[in-house]
């Protein structure tokens, strides 16, 4: 593995903390989307965010937990990609385009069944060339599709590019929980909860949703054991984490990827920082960069969203 690459950030971007924090509140990139509501089989929808130039080559973007198409990593990468001639789709998890979803269940990191409908509905109209990417929970569902069922990964999809990924969730989740931590929790706690209150008043005596336990709530392995793997169809937090991690599938993925981990990430745990032995998986890591930052002194795009787009350029 290659030493790791050091990122010149803007200058009030000293740390990992503020290299995380800054690009989440300051940093806008505005495009102009087209949305479309996506029905499902089983009753629910996805809406999805398109920003066409008229391509058939396609960059599907994969928002972080909690996140949605209008997220700076997104719109970025999506507006970068425009500008080479290619269309960009950010897609919205369930619940979160604005618009609630339909069912008791949400999205989560062990479930990329929703991203293999995006991707196979943008097959149906006509994209021959799909790259993918994601950052953090993005980055998990991304790599799941890839890794879970490669068999079935459709031959349209030519490769990944992910970044601040939690390749082992419960390691991220103690990072979360060290005390000088637990304020990022805290706000996805805060997020979450105002979903599920939404919840409960669409499905009355539903326990799953119900917000009445939320008072014992301290932390990602309280939430997960109430919340996640019983509305999900996992035994107990622990067993979320095990079966939703994609650490074990990266050695199954049969396509290039790149995955690209800062070393001051405040999410990841050391178990995050482990390189897999397959060699159609280039690991790269950097000194800095933070969670989903990677901003760079007097450029409007990151670090990370110019390598995306050489490695997609290596692919063509």
């Amino acid at each position: 593995m290659q030493n790791p690459v050091k990122i010149r950030p803007p200058f009030i971007q000293w740390g990992g903390h503020l290299q995380s924090i800054y690009p989440s509140l300051f940093r806008a990139v505005p495009i102009v989307y087209e949305r479309e509501r996506l029905e499902l089989e089983d009753g629910d929808f996805l809406d999805l965010d398109w920003h066409k130039v008229g391509s058939k080559k396609l960059i599907i973007v994969t928002h972080g937990l909690e996140g949605d198409s209008t997220r700076p990593y997104v719109t970025a990468l999506i507006k970068l990609f425009s500008q080479q001639g290619i269309d960009g789709l950010g897609w919205n998890c369930r619940s979160c385009s604005g618009e609630i979803n339909r069912l008791p269940r949400f999205y989560h990191h062990g479930d990329a069944e929703d991203l293999r409908t995006v991707v196979e509905h943008a097959i149906r109209l006509g994209y021959d060339s799909i790259f993918l990417s994601g950052c953090s929970m993005g980055g998990s569902l991304t790599l799941r599709l890839l890794g879970e069922h490669p068999e079935r990964l459709p031959k349209e999809v030519m490769g990944a590019f992910v970044g601040s990924v939690p390749l082992d969730i419960y390691s991220s989740v103690r990072e979360l929980d060290r005390p000088y931590k637990r304020f990022y929790m805290n706000r996805f706690l805060r997020k979450l909860k105002a979903k599920l209150m939404i919840k409960e008043q669409m499905f009355p005596g539903n326990e799953l949703v119900s917000c009445r336990d939320f008072v014992h709530i301290k932390n990602f392995v309280d939430f997960d054991g109430r919340y996640t793997a019983p509305i999900h169809g996992y035994r107990s937090a622990f067993d979320f984490y095990e079966k939703a991690s994609t650490k074990p599938l990266l050695h199954r993925v049969q396509v290039p990827t790149m995955i690209v981990q800062s070393l001051n990430d405040p999410f990841l745990g050391p178990e995050c920082y482990e390189p897999s032995d397959n060699p159609l998986i280039q690991f790269i890591l950097t000194r800095n960069g933070g969670h989903v930052g990677f901003m760079v002194q007097g450029q409007e795009y990151t670090w990370t969203e110019k390598k995306a787009l050489e490695f997609f350029q290596s692919l063509l």
